[in-house]
C-alpha cells in the first residue's frame, strides 16, 4: 500500500516518468519517508505503552547491575536479526530503547545487527550464494553486532547522547512515576502517550526528510557500474575502498543482494562485495543524518568509525576463507 501511494504521488499526481532517474529518486523519497515516519510513530507509541506499564526501570537496573556474561548483547543481536528493517527503519526502535534507558551498548548491538541480518536477506542469500556463505554471513553479522555493542558499551558514551533524547528520558520516567502513584488508567494515559509519540516524530522530521532525500538522490543517480572497476581489483585497498563507496549508498538487504550477485559474477572478490553490502545496509549517510537528532556528531563518528573498521576486517577475512 505504501509503494502504491508513493507511485501515485510520483507518477500519478506529479506526472513523473518512472523510467527516469529523477522519477525513481522522487518515488524512493516518498516511499521511504512515509514508511519511516509511520514506523517512528507506531514504535514510539508502542514503546510509550511499554514504558507506562512494563517495569522498564527494573529491566534497566537488572541489565546494569547483573553480570550476564555477554548474553544481553547476544539477545539484542538476535532481536535485531529478527526485525526486517533497513538502517534508517531501525532507528525508531533504537530511539525507543534509548528513551526507556536500556544500556547504550545493548541498543547499539541491535542497531548494528538489525539492517545486516534479517529473514529476507537470509532467504535471498540462500538462493544466491548457498548454505555455507549464508551461515558465515549470518554468524559474522551477529558477531559484529555483539562485539560492536560490547566495545561501544564499555566506552561509556551516554554523555554524548543529544540533549533532546536526554530530556525525553527524564520526562518519560517522571510521567510513568506520576501515573503509577495516581493509578491512572489506560484510556487516560493513551492521549499523552500518542502526544509524546507525535512530539518525537516532529522532533526528527527534518532529519528524516534530509536523510531520505540524500538516500533518494544516491538511489536514483549512482549506477552500480560506477563501483565495479575499483572493487574488482585484487589490491589491498579494494576492501576499504568498497566500504567507503558503500557508506553514501542507502538500500536494504533485499535491494542490495541482487547487485552483489552481479558484482561477484563480474569478478569482484566475494569478501570485497560483502563488505560493500555491509556498508550499504549497515551504515549510510541518511542514517547518520537521522541519528544526529539522537547523538552528537562525536558519538556518530565513534559509532561509524568502529563499525567501518570491523566491516573492513570482515571483508579481508571473507576474502581469505571464501
Amino acid at each position: 500500500m505504501l509503494q502504491q501511494f508513493a507511485d501515485w504521488l510520483s507518477y500519478g499526481l506529479l506526472g513523473l516518468d518512472a523510467q527516469t532517474r529523477f522519477g525513481s529518486a522522487v518515488d524512493f523519497f516518498f516511499y521511504d519517508t512515509t514508511k519511516i515516519l509511520l514506523l517512528l510513530f507506531l514504535i514510539s507509541s508502542i514503546m510509550g505503552v511499554i514504558n507506562a506499564y512494563f517495569p522498564i526501570d527494573r529491566l534497566r537496573n537488572y541489565l546494569t547491575t547483573h553480570k550476564l556474561y555477554g548474553f544481553q548483547y547476544f539477545f539484542a543481536s538476535l532481536f535485531g536479526a529478527m526485525t526486517p528493517f533497513c538502517s534508517c527503519s531501525s532507528i525508531p526502535l533504537f530511539i525507543g530503547f534509548v528513551k526507556g534507558g536500556i544500556p547504550l551498548g545493548v541498543t547499539f548491538a541491535f542497531l548494528i545487527t538489525s539492517p545486516l541480518v534479517n529473514e529476507v536477506a537470509v532467504a535471498m542469500f540462500l538462493g544466491t550464494f548457498g548454505v555455507r556463505i549464508t551461515i558465515i554471513y549470518v554468524v559474522s553479522g551477529m558477531l559484529l553486532g555483539m562485539v560492536g555493542g560490547f566495545i561501544l558499551g564499555k566506552l561509556n558514551l551516554e554523555n554524548y547522547l543529544s540533549d533532546w533524547v536526554k530530556n525525553i528520558q527524564k520526562s518519560s520516567q517522571a510521567e510513568t512515576a506520576k501515573w503509577e502513584s495516581e493509578k491512572v488508567n489506560f484510556l487516560n494515559r493513551l492521549p499523552v502517550i500518542l502526544k509524546d509519540s507525535w512530539g518525537i516524530v516532529k522532533g526528527v522530521l527534518i532529519y528524516v526528510i534530509i536523510g531520505i532525500a540524500i538516500g533518494g538522490a544516491v538511489h536514483g543517480y549512482v549506477p552500480e557500474g560506477f563501483f565495479q572497476e575499483y572493487m574488482s581489483k585484487s589490491s589491498w585497498f579494494s576492501v576499504p575502498l568498497s566500504v567507503v563507496f558503500g557508506v553514501p549508498m542507502y538500500a536494504n538487504a533485499a535491494g542490495i543482494v541482487p547487485i552483489i550477485e552481479v558484482f561477484v559474477a563480474k569478478g569482484v572478490p566475494i569478501g570485497t562485495a560483502l563488505s560493500f553490502m555491509m556498508a550499504v545496509v549497515g551504515l549510510s549517510l541518511p542514517e547518520a543524518t537521522m541519528l544526529k537528532k539522537v547523538m552528537t556528531w562525536k558519538l556518530i563518528g565513534i559509532f561509524f568509525g568502529t563499525i567501518t573498521l570491523f566491516i573492513i576486517l570482515l571483508g579481508y577475512l571473507y576474502n581469505i576463507v571464501l
